[in-house]
């Protein structure tokens, strides 16, 4: 019996030490990285958000990494932070305004080809907040649309009624369009094929051949699309003025 007893003692002692040992432990807060940043430990914050990032990505996670690489000199992180940033926040102005200047370090110009206007006004649109805002808007513009029916069905007052009526449909109708925008946006967000260049100078070849022709040379930092990934070890990209070609996986950094 008193064997038995120490042996139950035993395993409950064991148990205990395992589930104190799992025990996850925090190795970095959010403040900690910023105060690493704030302190111009640049590398230190480098380090700090990517490690919270690998417990949950944000924007302001991306933003702030993109911030850190870019004091550090190193505009292709930089550029690949923010256009991550930029794909969870579409509509945040300074991820936006960063990105821009940015790019404007990185040594290639590749002029996109014009759009028509409704295209360029709908893009704007979708992106003028994230998918959680959306989300939000669709939710106080049903509510708005369900208070005007209420007026609608229960007040006697005729201008009112038609007044509440009115609300009601435009609200329905905009509640219907953030749930469009919204959904539209989750999946230009899962469809995603932007990449980074990240290394010095590459050639985009005609084929995914080593020796093959040149197209054009691209130099790092610059934002291609992948528009084919099915040889291996070879991406077939789309440069933003139309020209297409391919390169090597290892040469680019997926947004």
């Amino acid at each position: 019996m008193e064997n038995k007893m120490k042996h139950y003692i035993i395993q409950i002692f064991l148990l205990f030490t395992c589930w104190f040992f799992a025990i996850p432990v925090e190795a970095v807060t959010k403040a900690e990285a910023d105060k690493a940043y704030q302190e111009k430990k640049y590398q230190q914050a480098i380090k700090d958000y990517e490690s919270l990032l690998h417990s949950g990505v944000s924007a302001s996670l991306y933003y702030n990494l993109g911030n850190a690489y870019y004091r550090t000199g190193n505009i292709t992180k930089a550029i690949l932070n923010y256009e991550r940033a930029a794909l969870l926040e579409p509509g945040n102005s300074d991820i936006r305004f960063n990105l821009q200047f940015a790019c404007s370090k990185t040594i290639d110009r590749f002029s996109e080809p014009d759009e028509m206007f409704f295209i360029t006004w709908y893009k704007a649109i979708v992106n003028f907040t994230s998918v959680d805002g959306w989300a939000t808007f669709s939710i106080i513009t049903i509510t708005l649309a369900l208070i005007g029916f209420l007026v609608y069905l229960f007040v006697n007052c005729i201008a009112l009624r038609k007044i509440g009526f009115f609300v009601s449909l435009v609200c329905l109708l905009l509640f219907v369009l953030s749930i469009l925008f919204a959904i539209q946006q989750k999946m230009d967000f899962e469809n995603r094929n932007g990449a980074i260049i990240i290394v010095p100078t590459v050639s985009l070849k005609k084929t995914p051949v080593k020796n093959s022709v040149d197209v054009v040379v691209v130099h790092e930092g610059t934002k291609v699309n992948i528009i084919d990934r099915g040889i291996r070890g070879w991406y077939n990209v789309r440069l933003s003025d139309g020209h297409e070609g391919w390169l090597s996986v290892s040469s680019v950094e997926r947004i």
